[in-house]
């Protein structure tokens, strides 16, 4: 993989990316609400673009994924760039997962997605996930001008998202010292640049800082196998629709308060990552209440009858965690995050 990061780089480097690999016809996938942005990547393009297609949505629904593979097949696509957040860059890999298309990333968000081999679909309301090296993007372009003008609060809850990835890598069965140091650099690049970012959204150099704590805990997402708090935000997502970026915001704190005493070096690790926190649950949950983003599952629309079903989902299959999974214990992680009670406290 070829990583660019650099302003104006998704108007200047997307196109010389899709020739270094030799595609002379481009699709273009993006949100509806990211088409302007796509727009100008498309055009950059010239005639190696084949089309635009905006159809992408949270979660990949099996159906927007067929549709984007049946209109990749009939432009004759030999190449995918696909500009926007984690739903853009997943129906991007729906498409090289369906049909081996290299694809390109051109992320406007922190989720990290484009350094991952996972690919997920959601069917009939359960969302499923894989990894397979055909979804990685050959080339993937970062660009803070790209990010100027995703809101302050998708920004905050993006990098969070981003943190739950290297904080679920610091724990995971098959972490390594390497993965760790990305890990623990991811943590504090995003928890460092985060604040910038709400205190002046045009700051390009806070927007560059993000990024790069976005790749580095995107690597680390793409090297390990997640635990608890990923399979919870599935469920949550897949099941109930409930916001991605957000959803990950809420939960990060008390899945961590939950597998920290199976896991207390990880733990540590997020501390120091921190800025030396005394307690890294809580260090957390007061970082995202501090620039304003949602601390309780409730917030996003959750009701509490809804949480027997995210249990039986959660704790009905087979995934590593450091702390034994059971019904209860998910039980628990849900509640507190359900009322955004302090973390630990519950």
């Amino acid at each position: 993989m070829r990583v660019v990061l650099r302003a104006g780089a998704a108007v200047t480097a997307t196109a010389g990316e899709a020739e270094r690999l030799g595609l002379r016809r481009v699709l273009v996938v993006c949100g509806a609400r990211g088409r302007n942005t796509a727009q100008a990547v498309a055009d950059s393009l010239g005639p190696a673009l084949a089309g635009l297609h905006d159809e992408a949505r949270m979660h990949v629904p099996v159906e927007v994924a067929d549709r984007a593979v049946e209109v990749a097949l009939a432009m004759g696509a030999d190449g995918c760039v696909a500009v926007g957040g984690g739903s853009a860059i997943g129906l991007g890999k729906a498409i090289a997962l369906r049909t081996g298309l290299p694809l390109i990333a051109v992320p406007s968000t922190y989720s990290g997605s484009e350094m991952t081999p996972v690919w997920g679909l959601t069917e009939q309301g359960v969302k499923r996930t894989g990894r397979d090296r055909s979804v990685l993007p050959r080339s993937v372009v970062y660009d803070p001008e790209l990010t100027l003008s995703l809101p302050v609060p998708l920004s905050v809850t993006s990098g969070v998202n981003a943190i739950a990835h290297a904080v679920e890598a610091l724990y995971a069965p098959d972490a390594s010292p390497l993965v760790s140091l990305m890990a623990q650099e991811g943590v504090r690049a995003m928890a460092e640049a985060l604040p910038d970012v709400a205190a002046d959204p045009a700051s390009l150099d806070a927007r560059g800082r993000a990024l790069y704590g976005a790749w580095l805990c995107g690597s680390c997402l793409g090297a390990t196998t997640m635990g608890l708090h990923h399979k919870l935000c599935h469920v949550l997502g897949g099941t109930f629709g409930l916001p991605h970026a957000e959803t990950h915001t809420v939960v990060l704190p008390y899945a961590l308060a939950h597998n920290a005493p199976a896991a207390p070096e990880a733990a540590d690790a997020v501390a120091r990552a921190l800025g030396g926190a005394a307690d890294a649950p809580t260090a957390l949950w007061e970082l995202a209440g501090r620039l304003g983003a949602p601390r309780s599952l409730a917030e996003l629309g959750l009701t509490e009858a809804d949480l027997a079903v995210a249990v039986a989902q959660a704790a009905g299959q087979r995934y590593p965690n450091p702390r034994e999974v059971t019904p209860e214990g998910v039980l628990g992680v849900l509640r507190a995050a359900y009322r955004g009670e302090t973390p630990g406290t519950g």
